[in-house]
């Protein structure tokens, strides 16, 4: 009787941990540091409808930018001339060595990018996908 109660709990207990994460489990404060050009985490589940606040750390002696968005996004801001990233809480600038935050809710499921498109940083690796979940 025991065994048959241990592994009915054993069973329920990996059914939970492989199941996937629903969205009120997902974490609505996130660190983002960029060191050595790359972003750390470069992959993040957020839910959906909720606020989720960004704290975006450059510990860089250079300046990084930190911008999310669908493709045709940034097929835009490949080709753009805006210097510096502020007034839209998906776009910020980070000067060296500086912290910020942002907030976003999102309105949508899907899969966003992150990205640093000063010039050669998203070949180098400054890329990031953002997961919303329903």
């Amino acid at each position: 009787m025991i065994r048959a109660v241990l592994a009915l709990a054993l069973a329920a207990f990996a059914a939970g941990a492989c199941a996937p994460a629903s969205a009120a489990s997902l974490p609505t404060q996130i660190g983002i540091r960029i060191h050595y050009s790359h972003f750390s985490p470069d992959k993040i589940d957020v839910p959906i409808g909720v606020p989720v606040t960004f704290t975006l750390v450059n510990d860089d002696p250079i300046e990084h930018e930190w911008l999310l968005g669908d493709e045709a996004f940034h097929a835009r801001h490949r080709l753009g001339t805006e210097a510096v990233h502020g007034d839209r809480p998906n776009e910020i600038s980070l000067p060296p060595m500086t912290t910020k935050t942002t907030t976003i809710t999102f309105d949508k499921p899907g899969e966003l990018t992150f990205i640093c498109h000063f010039p050669g940083h998203e070949a180098y690796g400054m890329v990031g996908v953002l997961r919303v979940h329903p």
